[in-house]
């Protein structure tokens, strides 16, 4: 039974497309020194995608938009670049990626892995909000994981 490999339910919220590009996404993401948890609820009430902070504090926000229909219903990505230092969208392969406006970085992925297209200028965040929303990290980290042993 050790060796079984933890499945967690799913949530609901992510379609299957989307949940092979978070996937992805937070394989990238380990690769590049990143401890990364999903459906990160922020100070506003917004939830972001992918949430990764690396050692050094630096804080990186990942929107995924499964679909064209997905992007044009959700304009709220303005506001995730109050908490992250870098802010990138991530699609699958098979979406066109003119769509995602240069403003923001770009990252396609599937089930696999993803690929960083396009990285924007990054923009450091105060250190008073810096250090709020690490704590938060942490605290959400830590009950997700207390979950686990004792739902």
């Amino acid at each position: 039974m050790a060796d079984s490999p933890l499945i967690l339910p799913a949530d609901g919220r992510q379609s299957e497309t989307a949940l092979a590009v978070q996937r992805g996404v937070c394989r990238l993401m380990r690769a590049h020194g990143f401890s990364v948890i999903t459906e990160f609820t922020l100070a506003t009430g917004r939830r972001a995608d992918v949430f990764g902070v690396r050692q050094d504090g630096f804080i990186w926000i990942v929107e995924i938009k499964s679909s064209l229909a997905d992007y044009r219903a959700d304009q709220k990505w303005p506001e995730y670049r109050d908490y992250c230092d870098r802010f990138c969208f991530a699609i699958p392969l098979e979406m066109d990626a003119a769509i995602i406006p240069p403003e923001a970085g770009l990252v396609v992925a599937d089930q696999y892995g993803a690929e960083i297209v396009r990285l924007t200028q990054d923009h450091p965040l105060h250190a008073s909000r810096r250090k709020a929303v690490t704590l938060q990290f942490g605290r959400a980290a830590a009950a997700r994981l207390h979950g686990l042993y004792d739902p």
